[in-house]
């Protein structure tokens, strides 16, 4: 660009003076001072303002204001020969022609060399995008795809009036609500709408989702402002709509004395560390300062996952949380109790648990093992070792429960009530909510494999509801739940409208760019497919198995009074039921879950793989 330039000053005086006299400049003697000095001074200039170390591809508007300064620097050093050397008797007029001419050559160049240089391979394959929000954040998602091999955009599209028909960036701002926007887009050949609002609140995002859900093109989006501010993600990562986007609400603001009073400088255990509940337990009680946070998981693999993941925050690699990762089983007291008198455990987050209710109805045994009597050996241990608080993570589906895996999460749920007076130095509680999302158990990355792979969509029933909750805001409220617990207590979250599956089903299609096919839409792109309910699956789930609810200090979090049975009673129905269990004798074991659980509704049919009848 130096050799470039070299040509551009000189010429761009020539062409001035040429323009002024209104002839071609031949006396090129009378103005050799003012072309050495000019092209010298300028060079120097641009070099100073780091012009040549740009480079050409990603040029920017900051290279641009950069030349115009050093075209201004320019013009002034002629403006200065002009007067200090009348005896070359240029018109001083001369200047101001010659400043804009090298700015639009000088900057000419550039803008040129950026397109050529931009012109990256494979280009032309690029997928045409419009960005919705012409915002700060859009305008850097344009510059950086435009640089990419994969999008390439056209158009932006903003509610704010004030920049509709203006151009930013050359792409123009479109009002998303003007007349033909569908048949506009499709003459751009737009194929997919990128939201770029990574500040907008969940309601806003909502909105605009609502409104681009109908149009037939790919809805995806930029990641959070949250995302990007940490370093997870960068504003060119272009990703799925999350479901969180379209369910999602907005948080209530935690109360920093309910987050921090189990946690901060204590020692933690989280069982189930490595499953979804249990790893977002863990990074939040390392974000609140524990002293300690021992990690209990029966996957060697998952409990491999979360403790790298944590020992890459600084709070863990660098400073006072101590990480401990112990591989194990809730069915091994004596494994526990080894882990308790080595560490003094101030608090249990008890999240390990199976959860799937269709697998834990074709193995009821090792479920009620693991959800019901896990509990109780962790409890136990725990109270013998003067843990102070212990917080069990429950389920929607403990309440009249029609399968196994309710019925054993209520049996945890009472396990802990009956072991309450036993042990008053230990706050037992437990917290009960329903679906949340991501999770390895949600339909919403099976819906979007389906999607993708064309279809059908698979939903068990057309009017199956269920609750949703995004993990980080359950996971809050199980922290700030549990600091409220007095003993025995059932916690129940607020968990928002339950949803129809059918209805996200087809949202999640419709942001895909593709249709529903059904009688209506013969040709539609995606079938949704109804597969009847699974064995022991519910139409709706209930939060409450009585009437009286209580509210607390915090708007989403209830406290609920059910009935419990003394420990005595318990302890001799538990000890029957698990006899049951070692003969395998699934009817006996039916039927004590049917006298234990109040509502529990057994399926038709003994599910288990190995049950003959």
């Amino acid at each position: 660009m130096v050799a470039l330039d070299l040509f551009l000053i000189p010429f761009a005086l020539w062409a001035a003076l040429s323009l002024r006299y209104g002839e071609l400049f031949t006396d090129f003697n009378r103005a050799a001072l003012a072309f050495v000095g000019l092209v010298a001074f300028t060079i120097l200039v641009f070099v100073r303002l780091g012009l040549y170390r740009a480079v050409m591809r990603f040029l920017g508007w900051k290279a641009f204001e950069q030349i115009a300064m050093g075209v201004a620097g320019s013009t002034l050093v002629l403006l200065a020969i002009l007067l200090l050397h009348p005896q070359a008797e240029l018109p001083r007029s001369t200047f101001v022609i010659y400043g804009l001419l090298l700015f639009v050559l000088v900057g000419g160049s550039r803008f040129l060399a950026r397109r050529v240089l931009g012109a990256v391979p494979g280009s032309k394959g690029r997928e045409r995008v419009a960005i919705y929000g012409a915002g700060a954040s859009g305008q850097q998602v344009v510059g950086m795809l435009s640089k990419g091999t994969d999008y390439e955009p056209v158009v932006f599209l903003d509610d704010a009036e004030d920049l509709h028909g203006r151009e930013i960036d050359g792409l123009r701002v479109v009002d998303p609500k003007k007349p033909g926007l569908t048949l506009l887009l499709e003459r751009l050949g737009v194929q997919s709408i990128l939201l770029s609002v990574p500040s907008a609140d969940a309601a806003t995002r909502r909105s605009i989702l609502n409104f681009l859900e109908p149009l037939p093109f790919h809805v995806r989006t930029v990641p959070g402002i949250e995302d990007i501010l940490s370093g997870k993600a960068t504003l060119d990562q272009v990703r799925e709509v999350d479901i969180e986007d379209l369910l999602g609400r907005e948080p209530v603001p935690p109360r920093p004395e309910l987050l921090g009073k189990c946690i901060v400088g204590k020692t933690v255990l989280v069982t189930g560390a490595g499953g979804s509940i249990g790893s977002e337990l863990c990074r939040q009680v390392v974000d609140q300062g524990a002293a300690r946070l021992i990690l209990f998981e029966l996957s060697e693999f998952g409990l491999y996952q979360i403790d790298q993941e944590l020992r890459r925050i600084p709070a863990v690699a660098n400073g006072p949380v101590e990480l401990i990762a112990a591989l194990g089983s809730v069915l091994g007291e004596r494994r526990l109790a080894r882990l308790f008198d080595r560490f003094t455990v101030d608090t249990v987050y008890h999240a390990a648990a199976y959860k799937h209710v269709p697998l834990v109805e074709h193995n009821p045994i090792e479920g009620l093992s693991n959800n019901a009597l896990g509990t109780l050996s962790v409890a136990r241990v725990a109270a013998n070792a003067g843990v102070t608080n212990f917080v069990l993570i429950s389920t929607d589906k403990a309440v009249r429960p029609t399968n196994v895996m309710g019925a054993s999460k209520r049996l945890a749920e009472m396990a802990l009530q009956a072991l309450q007076p036993e042990y008053p130095d230990t706050t037992f509680c437990m917290v009960r909510f329903g679906n949340v999302l991501g999770s390895s158990g949600s339909v919403v990355p099976l819906f979007r494999r389906q999607i993708a792979g064309g279809g059908p969509v698979t939903v068990t029933h057309q009017e199956i509801t269920r609750y949703f909750m995004t993990i980080p805001e359950a996971v809050q409220l199980v922290i700030q739940a549990g600091s409220m617990g007095e003993g025995g207590d059932v916690f129940v979250l607020d968990m928002g409208e339950p949803v129809k599956i059918a209805h996200l089903a087809r949202r999640m299609i419709h942001l895909s760019g593709l249709e529903v096919r059904d009688e209506e839409n013969p040709d539609g792109d995606i079938e949704i497919t109804y597969t009847g309910l699974r064995p022991g699956e519910k139409l709706y789930e209930e939060l409450l198995i009585g009437e009286a609810v209580n509210g607390t200090e915090h708007p989403r979090i209830m406290r609920a009074s059910e009935d419990c049975l003394t420990w005595r009673t318990f302890d001799k129905a538990i000890s029957r039921l698990q006899r049951d269990m070692e003969r395998s004798d699934l009817p006996a074991v039916r039927a004590q879950l049917a006298e234990l659980v109040s509502g529990y509704q057994a399926h038709a049919r003994i599910e288990d793989h190995c049950w003959k009848e």
